[in-house]
């Protein structure tokens, strides 16, 4: 708990330590003219005290009264002018609690054996001079005159203290008593200042520091998503050092922002608190923490209480966590369901026979042995011993008997369901017990200190029992672990409390939780949520956050100037997603995937190519298929009437391979349809350049046999036929479409056609297509069968006008003319058309220059051999006549 609420700064403190320092320094004279064999103690501080003697002294600081009337320091030799006031029950019980704890050790034939302890309690009054006296006063010991051989030294007058109960008395002593190496072990002193082991080389304790209360606070506010809290601090070392540690472990453990830190005043500031109050009400943080004493919190709900600020949570330090004063009908409006942090309630059996069993008589020996249980059977009572103790302004009423009952009074001293300070008392004793036991234990021979010796009652220096104690390790009957780190922190344990707001107006503090370090597990946060009392008419925990958290599918984006808590929800761009709560970044797809409309995940892009499921590709597969079944229905006719002279005119052989190259171009259209695939890429180009090449090298022979025909039927033109026989016709074609088919295979082998997942198009999209790998080889297959269809479409132009009624020149020179205008738009078209469309227009394209050809070729020829008949004679061909019915 913290540090003592003095209205000392810390430079008036230091000064009063330093003063008593050098007072401490006229303590001894040494006397004996040539051998220093004694040490005489030349002044005492009268303080309020008990203690029982033992071969071992164990030294204890409580708070048994709260307040001095004189808080300055007194040396004198009359005992009645130290006046402490305002006896506390709950601090004389922490000081038996010690004398229990060693009066147990003492029977325990397991610890100690041969070993009697005893101790020397002293009272400090709440004031910080008096706590500096008496921890120089165990140090220097009761006794006015010491032995030794030659100096003052030996085994101290005490071996380990327990206490002080408050941080500021804990650094003044420990500055001083830890030159000394002798071992303190505090148990409510929590300022984590007390962890520098350098400044503090002797000083332990059994409770945890601020430092890990500051961190048990922030693993709390991130159990409940509190990212926005206020946070009030008391004026004094126990605050600040809370409110540095908080603001650095909040930073880092990222868990949210303080809205406010404000520092609670001492004493009576009403402007201040009002100033205080008033930012509470203003800010949006729902939640305040608040690391300051019961005296802040009792002025802070005053003002709280008459402005009517209402919907906070509090959470409470275990400076007020267990404040009864503060659990009124009148706070818990505002203050049901605090949530707090409690020192670790343990279970001390035995102990309430104990102290039911303490009689005025208790340890009764000279020099106020035991002032303080009669102190304490005066207040109990309401009565007063003859004359009074020494250091207590006398009581009024009847003279003590000493045969009172204290069963038979109502005192909080007995009540020992809440044991918290007391367990943390108990544990300190035992420490100090299980060390001075190891040490006892020691072989000889086989000790740690130089040339491994051990160490010894009668030699024993206080450094050395506090080795023993950094490594002592004992599990209480409570079953706690008990040791010391490295900085003299023990393992740090702490309960999380709740206050109920029961129906009927009482108060309840329920434990809801507990917060601890092991070893093993490092620090670990129990909550029992359905246990605790929300003071809301949600009855569940409040939303407290600078902004709203972020949806999956936005990112946060800092608000300028303001705390990293404070935020605006930027939605997530395009292809990119956030698929948690308050994502600082959002993330991109990967290649294949695109942000869906929420943003919060991704999907497979949708995929485009030339589908034969979709209307065009459905429409261009059943044109295809129709050309092939026109090809196929031509063949047959002309298989059919393959004796009539329609069909036998210029080389009916050629009009069959005619129509069979037709027949593979419309099917090979079939190739460019469907999702691409490394054979339909590589195959498509190739198949569409050997069928048309085969095609128009058929057309081509057939218009250089018209030529040759009309050539030979003049005088001396008979021997060009030679050249143009049924074989040098088949060659020339096989020639022809050999030399397409070589540029086929060359271009597959250096740069083969591949299929490709392009994202260029579109972002969402993956538009399956086939690169043609060499623009070279792909112009070079157009180019040549371009050059075929020009060389074709000259010659059939140049034969146009030849003499016989049926010329197929004019055939040939229209389904040219036809063939070339397709494929001189398509150029253009296709280079200009993304995606599945460029092999829409190619398919197009082939399909227009395959009907072409077929209809401009075969259209009239299957009229005649259909419709009329009369004209498929060798006469009406030939233009000499027609034949009559």
């Amino acid at each position: 708990m913290a540090v003592m609420g003095a209205n000392l700064n810390t430079f008036s403190l230091l000064y009063v330590y330093l003063m008593l320092i050098l007072f401490s320094s006229t303590f001894f004279t040494s006397e004996s003219s040539s051998l220093f064999s004694t040490c005489k103690l030349r002044r005492q501080f009268y303080l309020n005290g008990m203690h029982k003697p033992g071969d071992v002294i164990l030294g204890g600081l409580f708070e048994v009264h709260y307040t001095s009337v004189f808080p300055e320091l007194t040396f004198t030799s009359e005992p009645n002018q130290l006046s402490c006031r305002g006896f506390d029950p709950p601090g004389f019980r922490h000081a038996m609690t010690m004398a229990f704890a060693i009066d147990e050790i003492n029977k325990n034939s397991n610890l100690l054996p041969n070993v009697t302890l005893g101790y020397s309690l002293y009272d400090n009054c709440a004031t910080l001079v008096i706590g500096f006296s008496a921890a120089l006063s165990l140090a220097s010991g009761r006794e006015e005159q010491f032995l030794f051989q030659e100096t003052c030294l030996g085994t101290p007058p005490v071996l380990g203290i327990v206490g002080d109960s408050f941080s500021t008395f804990s650094i003044a002593t420990s500055d001083v008593i830890g030159l000394f190496r002798l071992p303190i072990v505090s148990y409510f002193a929590t300022c984590s200042c007390l962890s520098d082991r350098q400044r503090f080389p002797s000083f332990f304790r059994t409770i945890p520091s601020d430092a890990f209360q500051v961190r048990a606070m922030i693993q709390i506010l991130k159990r409940f998503g509190w990212t926005w809290a206020g946070l009030l601090v008391s004026d004094d070392d126990y605050g600040l050092h809370v409110s540095r540690s908080f603001q650095s472990d909040l930073a880092q453990s990222g868990g949210g922002c303080l809205a406010y830190t404000e520092i609670l005043p001492w004493g009576d500031n009403p402007a201040e608190l009002r100033r205080i109050v008033n930012v509470m009400k203003k800010s949006t943080a729902r939640v305040v923490i608040v690391f300051a004493h019961q005296i802040h919190m009792i002025q802070l709900m005053e003002e709280v209480v008459r402005q009517n600020v209402t919907g906070l949570q509090w959470m409470a330090s275990e400076a007020w966590t267990a404040a009864a004063v503060l659990q009124t009908p009148h706070l818990m409006p505002y203050l049901g369901g605090t949530l707090g942090i409690a020192i670790r309630r343990g279970e001390i059996p035995g102990l309430r026979d104990f102290l039911s069993g303490i009689r005025p008589d208790f340890h009764d020996n000279n020099n106020n042995g035991n002032s303080l249980v009669m102190q304490f059977w005066e207040y109990t009572f309401q009565c007063r011993f003859a004359p009074a103790p020494a250091g207590w302004i006398e009581a009024g009423g009847a003279l003590c008997t000493g045969n009172e009952d204290l069963e038979n009074v109502e005192t909080e001293f007995l009540d020992v369901s809440n044991l918290r300070p007391e367990y943390n008392i108990y544990k300190a004793v035992y420490a100090l017990a299980y060390a001075l036991d190891d040490m006892l234990l020691c072989e000889a021979g086989r000790g740690p200190f130089s040339g491994h010796s051990c160490a010894t009652l009668k030699t024993l220096e206080p450094w050395q029992l506090m080795y023993y104690l950094e490594k002592v390790n004992f599990t209480t009957p409570f079953g706690d672990e008990v040791s010391f780190d490295g900085n003299g922190d023990a393992l740090p344990i702490y309960d999380i409390m709740n206050w109920l707001w029961l129906p009927d107006g009482r108060t309840k503090v329920q434990n809801v939780g507990v917060v601890k370090k092991s070893p093993f597990k490092g620090e670990e946060l129990t909550l029992h949520e359905d246990k605790i009392f929300w003071n809301f008419d949600s009855k569940q925990p409040p939303r407290s956050a600078c902004s709203e958290s972020c949806p999956p599918g936005t990112r946060m984006a800092r608000k300028k100037g303001e705390p990293v808590c404070c935020f605006d929800c930027v939605p997530c761009s395009e292809g990119k997603i956030s698929n948690e709560t308050d994502s600082m970044e959002c993330i991109s797809c990967p290649e294949d995937f695109w942000s869906s409309p929420q943003r919060d995940h991704c999907v497979p892009k949708k995929t485009e190519f030339l589908s034969y499921h979709e209307p065009l590709g459905i429409c261009l597969t059943v044109t295809s298929l129709l050309g092939t079944f026109i090809c196929a229905v031509v063949l047959g006719i002309f298989i059919y009437h393959r004796s009539t002279p329609m069909v036998r005119a210029n080389n009916s052989e050629l009009s069959f391979l005619l129509l069979v190259s037709l027949k593979l171009c419309f099917l090979c259209s079939l190739l460019f349809i469907g999702r691409p695939r490394l054979w339909t890429c590589q195959l498509r180009h190739a198949a569409f350049g050997i069928s048309f090449v085969l095609c128009v090298s058929c057309i081509l022979v057939k218009t250089m046999v018209v030529l040759a025909v009309f050539k030979a039927s003049k005088p001396g033109g008979g021997a060009s036929l030679k050249w143009f026989g049924a074989v040098q016709q088949r060659g020339t074609v096989l020639v022809l479409t050999s030399v397409q088919a070589a540029i086929c295979i060359a271009w597959l082998v250096s740069s083969s056609p591949a299929p490709h997942k392009n994202t260029q198009y579109h972002n969402d999209k993956i538009v399956y297509e086939c690169v043609i790998g060499s623009t070279i080889g792909f112009a070079v297959l157009l180019g040549y069968i371009g050059l075929l269809a020009i060389l074709s479409f000259l010659l059939a132009f140049l034969a146009r006008n030849l003499p016989d009624n049926f010329n197929e020149a004019k055939l040939i020179t229209f389904s040219m003319l036809i063939f070339c205008a397709v494929w001189v738009a398509f150029v253009p078209a296709y280079v200009n058309s993304p995606g599945k469309y460029a092999d829409a227009v190619e398919v197009f394209a082939i399909l227009a220059s395959s009907f072409g050809l077929l209809v401009a070729l075969f259209g009239p020829k299957c009229y005649i051999i259909l419709l009329r008949p009369e004209r498929n004679t060798k006469k009406a061909i030939m233009g000499r006549g027609t034949s009559k019915t």
